[in-house]
């Protein structure tokens, strides 16, 4: 939260006089994961705070002649998806659980949540020039736009997955591999 949210609302805000006196821009990273969120921890809640803080900035300085635009990539192959650390996350996490918690998920629950894990990651866009160009047009186009989807597993599934009922989403994302020890 203090690096993804935190940190890029204080850096915008401390330079904020000089993008407005400027008539400039402002691009925010945020994630296909701040409008659906698959995990917990603190990555997704930090990218729909980009998103709110994003959104409510634009519509501030609209009057000023500032555009503000988000990027929303899906999941890409960088050095923190390839690394050992993102694989070891899960087991990092697990593993700092209490014994009763750890009890009533099952190791079951935990095995195949760190699989599905790393099926996503298995599956990221090697591809990066498609969020880089996305951040140059946000930057230099006439007529920037208000976001950015990167990725064909953003658009042709997180983000239309993030327009339906939130029954569907949930139904469409659950597996029943998932569930807690004694749950039905």
């Amino acid at each position: 939260l203090n690096v993804n949210l935190v940190g890029l609302v204080e850096v915008t805000l401390s330079l904020l006089p000089l993008v407005r006196r400027a008539r400039g821009r402002v691009v925010n990273v945020a994630s296909v994961l701040g409008r659906l969120s698959l995990f917990g921890g603190g990555y997704c809640p930090s990218k729909y705070g980009v998103e709110a803080f994003s959104d409510s900035l634009r519509r501030e300085l609209r009057d000023f002649g500032v555009r503000v635009s988000i990027i929303e990539p899906g999941c890409f192959r960088t050095p923190l998806v390839e690394s050992e650390a993102a694989r070891a996350s899960i087991a990092c996490a697990w593993s700092r659980c209490s014994d009763e918690v750890r009890q009533a998920y099952g190791h079951r629950y935990f095995s195949t949540y760190n699989n599905n894990f790393l099926r996503l990651l298995s599956t990221a866009n090697s591809n990066l020039s498609l969020v880089t160009s996305a951040m140059e047009h946000a930057l230099t186009a006439e007529h920037p736009r208000t976001r950015y989807t990167c990725g064909l597993d953003a658009k042709l599934y997180y983000i239309p997955l993030s327009y339906m009922p939130s029954s569907w989403t949930d139904r469409l994302l659950h597996s029943s591999d998932l569930k807690p020890s004694g749950s039905t």
